[in-house]
Parts: C-alpha cells; structure tokens; sequence
C-alpha cells in the first residue's frame, strides 16, 4: 500500500517496501519511542492542544491517571518527540519538529491495521497503538525479516539462526506473533514451518517508513522548532474499545473529548474489510516448535 507523503515532508520514503531491505535493528530502536502505551494518545492529544500541561494533558484523557501522564510526557521529552516552552516545572509541552513529523508515520501504521487487522470500529489513536503492540516487542522485527527472505515457509530452528535468537527467545517471540496475527504455521504437527500471514508479508511499507522517520535522529531531535497543527476535524463517541472497567472509562473519555481525534492523518478512515476466517484460524499459536 503506498505511503501518502504531505507536501511539507522533504523527501519521500523508498518507491519499493522490501522487508529484506530495512534495518531491523534501526526500525525496533524507533518503535521503541513510539510504541509504547500511551505514547499515541499523548502525541495526537498535543497535536490538538498546542502547548499545555501535564494536568491539561491528564483531563483530556481522564482513563489515565495523571501521574501516568506524568511519566509518559518525561519519555517522551527524553526522547525528542516533545519540547518544553522553558526549563522550569510546570512548563507546557508541546510537539516538537521530530514528533510532528511521525504523521506520515501513524498514517502508515493506520492504512496497514485498517487493510490487514482488526475490522472493529476505533478512534485512530487506539488503532495506531493496537498496531504498534504488535509490532514494537524487541526482535519482532528479526523474526519478520528471517521468515520474508526465506521467501516461503521457514522451519524454527532455522527462524532462531536467521534472527541470531536463542531458542527459547524466538520461541516466545513466534507464540506472539502468532498471536497477533502475523505469523501463522503450515500446519498442527510438531516441527511444521512458519510463514508469514497477508498482514506480516505488508508489513514492508511500515518498516520502511518508520527507518525513514528515524533517520537520523540525531539530526530531527527535540530541539528544533515545533511545526504548527491542524485543528481536530472530529471527535470519537460511543466506539467501543473492549470489555473492562478500562474499556468502560476510554470510552467515557472519548465522548467527552477529542483526544483520539484524526488531527495528524492527512485522509479519512477508509471501510474496513473483513478478516478471512482462514487467516484467523491459522493464526492461532501452536504448541510445539
């Protein structure tokens, strides 16, 4: 699927998404600052806002304690995806150029989930995070990259050598993946081989987007200059987010406000096609190697 690449981003990503191709190590660094909870939220609820507090951050997402807050806005600012006005406590935050330029890079990672993942109507920001679960465990990336160049099915033992993982490491790693849907096994016997499922082998477009991000991050750190936001274009109410007390309050949150809005995506969410029962089925973890 090609990356939509707003006029304003300097240079677009490679013409051709191998995953072959990409830096592993480069990509799981990256998704390491952006993948973890929250992280989303935070970003598109300041890309809303502009310049605001910790507690301003906390009331536009009440499912989250401010302290967490809190904690995941240092991260983020050690990271050099948001700057503060002043050096001072209670300082506002605010994107920086580094974390504004992640729009290309939560669009991808959108188009990837809505084409290949779940069919169940969400705000964006939720969408992006269950994509990024999914993706950002570290030597996920190896595992994709060891089972796309065997260009074909790949037994364990071989997926463990190719991604440089002890046994018991790809081995969790492979149970994971199987479990969020991309990577699935030719069959139930012990030492069947593994292949990547329809949303593994697309994963090429978001890899290649995320190194392209990430490049380097010397260069696009938290010190430059923000870029200006657009305004929110709508709110998310009544979506269903899952069973739970913490289901229940993200969607309380989200009809009181936008902070999932659609404010760093450049088009409007597409229908979602159904998921092949075949894929679901197959991509159930098995028991042996």
């Amino acid at each position: 699927m090609p990356i939509r690449t707003p006029p304003w981003l300097p240079s677009a990503c490679p013409p051709t998404f191998s995953i072959a191709s990409i830096d592993a190590q480069r990509v799981e660094e990256a998704l390491a600052r952006i993948g973890p909870k929250w992280t989303t939220w935070t970003a598109m609820t300041l890309a809303q806002r502009g310049p605001v507090r910790v507690r301003d951050v906390a009331a536009q997402l009440p499912f989250v304690s401010e302290q967490v807050v809190g904690k995941r806005l240092a991260t983020v600012h050690a990271d050099g995806l948001v700057v503060r006005g002043y050096d001072r406590r209670g300082a506002p935050y605010q994107l920086s150029a580094l974390g504004t330029s992640l729009a290309p890079v939560l669009r991808t990672v959108s188009d990837w989930s809505r084409t290949h993942l779940t069919q169940e109507p969400m705000a964006e920001a939720e969408r992006v995070e269950d994509a990024l679960r999914r993706l950002h465990l570290r030597h996920s990336t190896a595992v994709v990259q060891a089972l796309d160049s065997a260009d074909g099915q790949m037994r364990f033992v071989h997926i463990a050598e190719a991604a440089g993982l002890d046994y018991g490491l790809a081995r969790q790693r492979l149970v994971r993946l199987q479990a969020d849907g991309l990577v699935t096994r030719t069959g139930s016997r012990h030492g069947d081989p593994y292949v990547l499922t329809d949303a593994g082998q697309a994963l090429g477009a978001v890899y290649a987007s995320v190194e392209h991000w990430s490049q380097p991050f010397s260069l696009r750190g938290g010190t430059a200059a923000p870029l200006p936001a657009a305004a929110a274009t709508r709110t998310h109410g009544g979506i269903p987010l899952g069973a739970g007390a913490e289901s229940a309050r993200t969607a309380a949150a989200l009809r009181r406000s936008a902070a999932a809005s659609n404010v760093m995506f450049s088009h409007a969410p597409q229908p979602e096609p159904r998921v092949p029962a075949a894929v679901t089925a197959q991509s159930a973890p098995g028991r042996g190697r």
